[in-house]
């Protein structure tokens, strides 16, 4: 994390509040912590602000607010951070149906680590891994903590397409693909969640700065919370990150 946060200009509309140069769960956590305390000052000339791993991009109206206010009034609510109530992280039960054709290329995995499949998935569901940012597909969620014992390579030659739900592994990283779409990741599992749906009150299911959980279901399960999830009957399991069910 960097001793003093570095504000930087990003065209006429927006800013971006840079708070480190790598990868960690401390500086995600601030950027969280900033967007969210943000939030709650329900500024005047905020548009949008975009989460990532290391920083925070705010969009603002300038006939509302200037470049030089905006930064001072952001100033303020960082040096006053510490004293902001910021919600705890919430745990987010992600089931999955792993192997076979929801999973083809777990085979690969277990084999390129020299592990059985039943290993592959235990050491998958084991961890709750951090949401840092959303992208790349509308609810794509960039995921932290996987263990390297799974670690594997991406495909030498990507699919053209990947369906909606399909749960990944490329190099150190495990991803789930919201949508239809290209892809090069190894695939292990596919999800009946939607964590996109244009029609949704809340379109994108997940949220930055909360944890996914995976849990191993069989293929029957698949089927009955697919159907669920299609007439808008499932509700995901939530836990908070002490382990309290919500």
């Amino acid at each position: 994390m960097y001793k003093e946060t570095k504000y930087l200009v990003a065209g006429d509309k927006a800013l971006v509040l840079e708070f480190g140069n790598m990868i960690s769960e401390e500086i995600n956590s601030k950027v969280r912590g900033m967007m969210i305390a943000i939030k709650q000052r329900d500024m005047q000339g905020i548009i949008e602000m975009i989460p990532t791993y290391r920083s925070l991009m705010v969009q603002y109206n300038p006939s509302q607010i200037n470049y030089q206010d905006l930064v001072e009034k952001l100033r303020y609510i960082e040096r006053e951070l510490n004293t902001v109530e910021i919600p705890a992280p919430k745990v987010i039960e992600i089931p999955i149906v792993y192997g076979g054709t929801y999973g083809p290329d777990i085979e690969n995995v277990a084999r390129h680590n020299g592990l059985s499949i039943e290993e592959v998935i235990d050491i998958h569901t084991a961890r709750e891994y951090l949401i840092y940012m959303l992208g790349f597909t509308p609810g794509f969620p960039y995921l932290g903590g996987m263990d390297e014992r799974i670690a594997t390579p991406r495909l030498k030659e990507p699919r053209t397409k990947i369906s909606g739900g399909s749960v990944g592994i490329a190099g150190n990283q495990t991803g789930i693909y919201p949508i239809d779409s290209p892809g090069g990741w190894q695939l292990i599992g596919k999800t009946p969640l939607k964590l996109y749906e244009a029609k949704r009150e809340r379109p994108i299911l997940l949220d930055p700065g909360d944890y996914i959980k995976f849990v191993s279901i069989t293929e029957k399960e698949y089927i009955q919370i697919e159907k669920a999830v299609e007439e808008g009957n499932y509700q995901c399991r939530t836990i908070g990150k002490k382990g309290v069910l919500e």
